[in-house]
């Protein structure tokens, strides 16, 4: 019978097992010997503090023919492990002719990995799936490679396979509970890798089967079974186990109860799903609209029982859609217990919010990280709908355009609904219930003005409040305005408003129709503040952008930012502006186009353009700043048109970045909207060229290529070369990250002869770089793109612009490689990366060493490639660069097919696709070709096919010359099936 333990603490000694054997004490690690003498301790350890007689022992580490002198063998090593553990000695004990070692509970990572196996499946039984999952990777982590590893006899061999099973299985649980907590497309990546590794596991197929139908790759999910009954037939006479049998005709059923669990992405340390509640504050004097509040509600209370219910709240503007909907919302909220969405569609201005933008923010607001949403509309409202399924969420769509903008934001499935208000009757909208929202009713209108301005007042002058809220043509919006004037003014009477009211010059006609019933209501609200106020609210109307910082407001209204806050919240608390979030304010839509009515009325043009003008210089300077920070060295921003302000600083280089990013919409339409002023147009140009990260990032990339093409058309309207040739530089990078190498080329030309006419240094050294990439990518001329690059190197040499001549060389040793120059290209890109290396540039430096990774894998330095194009990889993620992530998981993947490590290679070509669309169809066809030739390799043909199948139908949409390739791969895939 053995002690009772205790846990261990302190500085008593602790083991490992899985992995090497080590012996510590504390932070100090004890040397324990000869291989022999581990495979003694590991043996004693393994025995969790049992006796071990001396002929087990002898066997354990021997076999059937120890030494003669094996017993002596025994003491020495347990003399020596003694004489080691030094003040602790007397943990290994000798009793009944053989020894055990005594020691605390947890003192072996052995036993503390099944301790914590053993609570995660309390936890998942208990149905705390993320816990489970936590508890699993917990102890997953204390394996540090083989079992232990290099230690010799029979013992240790039954032990350490024992340990590597053990270990897989826990791997497979964990992999269950990926999936059951939504990472499917990450569980993808290990899944493939490890059948790769383990052929004929069935559960590690089923697995992978699953993962690739929960991720939307049926095709692949089959073809698994496919290559897995073949190889069991093949290898072993047998057919697949019924489960992965069943787990077929599932898929081919799209049997729905293989979707995610409900609770997917609830919890854990990567996606997860989150319970929105972005439903703006109901106003707490909501009055009247009973009607309309009961017939709303029923409507939304029938979404458990129908797969959607959409109710279209129309009406014009000022008529309380947006408070009646928020209003309804709330009181709906608990049939939707797992969460409310909103969103602004700004339907009204002259910008509509896009759909793909507000899909990216609602799956984000869900619990989607950025680098798993995709690019296209298509994509995300999959994803939307994915997401939702199994979930009773509520999805606020306020001031839609068009029931064209509002189809990809509609949930698909049951118990989910949409409300949706609009200036349109949107009768062309499927399944949709229609409210048409008409102006309150006199009693109506007359108690919400008494609430608001309080019932003291109202009560003695009745007659003039009814006056008051039928000039305002029973609009509640125009009754809210104008009563918070009242409220505001204690000195002012009831009458006193009415009379301002029966003016006709200031109000009756537009009362008489349509929107100029809102105008006028506006118009109240606008001819109460003071000289200070209505000119921030003419000014800061005039920025075509979501939504504005308070920086950026500032420097609008020529302010510092203190005075500026106080002016701008003076104009929320009159309601004609809202603050989205602290620091951010934004018009509602209607609110915008009066304020820039009152703007062309009241400012003149010299001031507008002014405003305008000190906003583009606020966001090129700032811009600028990132620029420098991300790109130290490189000399654009010596190029740049001269601004007057100073910009914005930053800490760091995350901080920077940080900004970037979230200006990305504003800054943008602040370039798109000034290029149409010929005095503006060159700074909009460099605005555009500061901010190439926007592009690169692969997130905002579709976004940037219009507005450079926008800034570009200005440009050549106003004449104006520079401007031109520097927009159209900008386009055609944003065409050449897409894949769309025509399109670049021949913006790249015409940028190229715009920067000759105007000897403009940017194109003329820029342009031949990027001539240069798109003739080697799309491998129409190595000789030609070998002297654009020549010519790009020499033009940035003339500039001083060493980042341009090493991004130069990095694209030079493709080229060289291309045609047979292996060393050559190995130099040239050494010499880039050295440059970038020592002006501490970390974009650049990653991207150089992205070249040269590739570089060395052409001139068979595989290793060396591997090393280079890893730490890119690492530089990129800091950089917080999808696409070029996307790239560098591609050129591992290339590289460790060569190496015929094809497991590795399948694992970093998932990875590039869980990047969800960064870089374009084109990238992904690439990417799915390679993904094939290492699952082929892996004797998965048909899953490889079935990438190949898909990469050729992009190919082939795209006209890339790619696709011969692919038809290529899949006619020889056909030949040997049937060889």
């Amino acid at each position: 019978m053995t002690a009772e333990r205790e846990p261990v603490q302190g500085q008593q000694l602790r083991f490992t097992v899985l992995g090497p054997v080590r012996a510590w004490r504390g932070d100090e690690q004890i040397h324990s010997g000869s291989p022999q003498q581990k495979a003694l301790l590991a043996a004693l350890l393994l025995r969790g503090g049992r006796t071990a007689t001396a002929p087990e022992l002898i066997d354990g580490l021997w076999g059937e023919e120890p030494p003669d002198a094996a017993v002596a063998a025994l003491r020495t090593y347990a003399s020596r492990l003694r004489k080691a553990f030094g003040p602790d000695s007397d943990v290994l004990v000798s009793e009944s002719g053989g020894y055990a070692i005594r020691i605390g509970i947890g003192a072996v990572d052995a036993e503390v990995a099944e301790q914590l196996a053993a609570e995660a499946e309390k936890a998942q039984h208990s149905g705390d799936r993320s816990r489970a999952r936590e508890l699993i990777n917990k102890a997953l982590d204390l394996w540090a490679g083989e079992p232990l590893a290099g230690l010799p006899g029979p013992y240790a061999e039954t032990q350490r396979m024992r340990l590597e099973e053990w270990h897989l299985v826990l791997v497979e649980t964990r992999l269950d509970l990926d999936l059951n907590v939504g990472f499917h497309a990450e569980a993808v990546s290990e899944l493939t890798a490890l059948t790769a590794q383990h052929p004929f596991r069935e559960r590690l197929r089923e697995l992978l089967m699953l993962a690739l139908y929960r991720s939307g790759r049926q095709a692949e999910a089959l073809a698994v079974y496919n290559d897995t009954r073949r190889l069991l037939a093949e290898e072993l006479g047998a057919d697949p186990c019924a489960e992965l049998s069943e787990l077929q005709q599932r898929i081919l059923q799209a049997d729905a109860g293989l979707a995610a669990p409900a609770d997917a992405r609830t919890s854990g340390t990567g996606p997860t799903f989150v319970r929105p509640a972005q439903l703006p504050a109901t106003v707490s004097d909501f009055t009247g609209r009973d009607a309309f509040v009961d017939e709303l509600s029923d409507q939304l209370a029938t979404a458990e029982g129908r797969v959607m219910a959409v109710s279209a709240v129309a009406g014009i503007g000022g008529v309380g859609k947006t408070t009646l909907a928020v209003h309804v919302a709330h009181a709906a909220r608990h049939h939707f217990p797992d969460g409310q969405l909103y969103v602004d569609l700004q339907g009204a201005g002259p910008v509509p919010t896009e759909p793909q933008a507000v899909l990216g923010a609602f799956l984000r607001a869900l619990g989607i990280p950025d680098s798993a949403i995709p690019k296209g509309v298509e994509e995300r409202a999959a994803l939307y709908r994915s997401t939702l399924d199994g979930r009773r969420v509520l999805a606020l769509l306020d001031n839609a355009r068009d029931a064209a903008q509002v189809r990809p934001l509609l949930p698909g499935t049951e118990g989910c609904a949409a409300l949706i208000t609009s200036r349109a009757r949107m009768v062309d909208l499927e399944s949709a219930h229609l409210v048409d929202l008409d102006v309150m009713s006199p009693e109506e209108a007359l108690v919400l003005f008494t609430r608001i301005v309080g019932e003291e007042r109202v009560s003695s002058e009745r007659d003039a409040a009814m006056d008051v809220v039928a000039a305002c043509g029973f609009l509640p919006l125009a009754i809210r305005i104008a009563a918070s004037r009242l409220a505001s003014r204690r000195t002012w009477t009831v009458s006193f408003l009415a009379r301002k009211l029966a003016d006709g010059r200031r109000r009756l006609d537009e009362l008489r129709a349509g929107d100029l019933a809102v105008r006028a209501t506006f118009e109240l609200g606008y001819g109460q503040l003071e000289p200070q106020q209505a000119r921030a609210f003419r000014l800061l109307g005039l920025a075509d952008g979501p939504d504005i910082s308070l920086a950026a407001a500032a420097v609008i209204l020529d302010m510092d930012t203190f005075d500026a806050e106080e002016l701008i919240e003076s104009l929320v608390d009159a309601s004609l502006l809202e603050s989205a979030a602290p620091g951010r304010y934004r018009y509602h839509d209607l609110v915008r186009l009066y304020a820039r009515d009152c703007a062309e009325r009241d400012q003149s043009m010299a001031d507008r353009e002014a405003a305008m003008s000190r906003l583009l210089d606020f966001y090129l300077a700032t811009a600028a700043r990132v620029y420098a920070l991300e790109r130290p060295g490189d000399r654009l921003v010596d190029h740049l048109a001269p601004t007057d302000r100073p910009g914005l600083d930053f800490p760091d280089q995350s901080a920077a970045l940080d900004w970037l990013f979230t200006e990305a919409d504003c800054l943008l339409a602040c370039a798109q909207q000034t290029a149409s002023s010929a005095a503006m147009v060159r700074r909009a140009a460099d605005l555009v060229a500061a901010a190439p990260d926007i592009a690169e990032s692969g997130v905002n990339s579709r976004r940037y290529e219009a507005v450079a093409a926008a800034v570009g058309d200005a440009a050549r309207k106003a004449g104006d070369l520079q401007a031109e040739g520097r927009a159209r530089t900008l386009l055609a990078h944003a065409l050449s990250l897409a894949g769309r190498y025509d399109d670049a080329e021949e913006q790249a030309k015409t940028a190229w002869e715009l920067g000759r006419a105007a000897q403009d240094p940017v194109p003329t050294s820029r342009v031949p770089n990027q001539l240069g990439i798109i003739f080697a990518l799309s491998r129409r001329s190595p000789e030609q793109a070998e002297r654009y690059l020549l010519q790009a190197i020499e033009a940035f040499r003339k500039d001083g612009n060493r980042p341009g001549e090493a991004s130069a060389l990095g694209n030079l040793s493709r080229v060289l490689l291309e045609t047979d120059r292996a060393h050559s290209a190995v130099d040239t890109a050494r010499q880039g990366v050295q440059i970038l290396g020592s002006l501490g540039h970390v974009m650049r430096l990653a991207t150089g060493k992205y070249q040269l990774g590739i570089a060395l894998s052409g001139s068979g330095k595989h290793a060396e490639a591997l090393t280079e194009l890893t730490e890119a990889l690492t530089l990129l993620q800091e950089c917080r660069q999808p696409l070029w992530e996307g790239m560098a998981h591609q050129r591992l993947a290339e590289v460790h097919l060569t190496m015929h490590q094809a497991a590795q290679a399948a694992a970093h070509a998932e990875q590039a696709l869980a990047l969800r669309g960064h870089g374009g169809e084109w990238r992904r066809a690439i990417v799915l070709t390679v993904l094939g030739k290492a699952l082929s390799q892996l004797r998965q043909s048909g899953r490889a096919e079935a990438c190949w199948q898909e990469a050729l139908s992009i190919h082939e949409r795209l006209g890339a010359a790619e696709a011969d390739e692919v038809r290529h791969l899949l006619a020889a895939s056909a030949t040997a099936a049937t060889a």
